[in-house]
């Protein structure tokens, strides 16, 4: 399919695995446990990575470019791909260097899943919702209680994962880690998801659970978050990315005998797309989201509507057998899969009502 002039490509076995797994995936969580070793075994999660870490270095823009190859085969993949990555990123910009060295390894061997959980931080940074976990002073640490109600790649074989917390006292609210072996953490069953089936998705609830110094990502988490927010969306979009350009380059292909003005409207398309992942990308790379998050917020707005586009001209380009299930599987997992595009946190919805305080400011 498509692509950008970026984009990356993926080994052979891999990319013959997702695109025979990606209806299972997307309806049944059957594959959902050889999501992480696969997307591991082809060295994914190095990528971004700097080398003296164990990473194949590059920066966190082809990190991006990886996840989109993966979402334009199979989205419920490149969530799970983006949920693990994320987490390394938060060890790679965390100041714990304790904590990365324990998990750096096992997380970009796949051998333990990393759940970004901080859906519900990104959201208390923007005033939009409070904190769900408080942390309770113990003598050799803290204690956590609450619950995440939504999160990603909570492998059932093993997950560590990132929450913002509420600390008791004068405090301000902490990025912690924590695992999913320590007595009190509970996961739910798979959320009933209408797409996506695969990945992992579920709540999780946290009863008297003990940490320790050594699994703080940052004591202070409105200082931290804003610096890995632009990271946090950025690998994010890489599914918009995929999935836009998987439906443009099926549209293009249908169309392309016909040289009318539908194959005109989606090569324009096509350039609006990759004209956004430009920006996206240069502003990851220079740092200037970390100080304006207004931008960025507007061009995840941007690369959904690419989203909604990409696949309606894909329907348009098919005609009626995009109606027939025997006729092409693909464009109604598509569809599926970009109803979520818009609702992944933060949602558009939030992000606009972001962008109208910011306005009003």
């Amino acid at each position: 399919m498509g692509g950008g002039e970026h984009a990356t490509a993926l080994q052979a076995d891999l990319l013959a695995w997702l695109q025979a797994s990606a209806d299972a995936l997307d309806t049944t969580p059957e594959l959902a446990s050889e999501i992480v070793p696969r997307l591991a075994g082809a060295g994914l999660f190095t990528i971004g990575v700097p080398a003296s870490l164990g990473g194949t270095g590059g920066t966190t823009t082809d990190a991006i470019e990886a996840i989109a190859a993966v979402a334009e085969q199979s989205l419920a993949a490149s969530f799970v791909f983006w949920g693990q990555r994320t987490f390394i990123e938060y060890l790679l910009q965390s100041p714990n260097e304790a904590l990365r060295s324990r998990w750096l390894g096992p997380l970009m061997r796949g051998e333990c899943a990393g759940a970004t959980g901080l859906s519900n931080a990104m959201k208390f940074l923007s005033g939009i919702e409070s904190l769900q976990i408080t942390a309770t002073p113990t003598d050799d640490g803290w204690q956590l209680d609450g619950a995440l109600a939504w999160i990603t790649n909570l492998r059932k074989e093993g997950f560590i994962a990132a929450a913002a917390v509420n600390s008791s006292g004068d405090l301000p609210p902490a990025v912690v880690a924590f695992i999913s072996d320590r007595t009190g953490v509970a996961r739910s069953s798979d959320l009933e998801l209408m797409a996506l089936r695969g990945s992992n998705t579920a709540a999780v609830k946290l009863d008297a659970v003990q940490i320790g110094a050594d699994d703080v990502l940052h004591p202070n988490a409105r200082a931290w978050l804003p610096g890995v927010r632009p990271s946090f969306l950025g690998l994010q979009c890489g599914m918009s990315i995929g999935l836009a350009r998987a439906s443009l380059g099926a549209a293009h292909a249908l169309a392309g005998a016909a040289r009318g003005p539908l194959l005109t409207q989606i090569e324009a398309e096509q350039a609006a797309l990759e004209e956004n992942v430009r920006a996206l990308k240069a502003g990851v790379a220079d740092g200037r989201f970390k100080t304006a998050a207004a931008p960025m917020f507007r061009l995840r707005i941007a690369l959904a509507g690419n989203v909604a586009q990409a696949v309606m001209l894909e329907l348009q380009a098919s005609g009626g057998r995009a109606y027939l299930v025997d006729r092409d599987r693909n464009f109604a997992r598509r569809w599926r899969e970009s109803a979520f595009v818009p609702i992944i946190t933060p949602s558009l919805t939030q992000l606009q009502a972001e962008l109208h305080k910011h306005a009003a400011a």
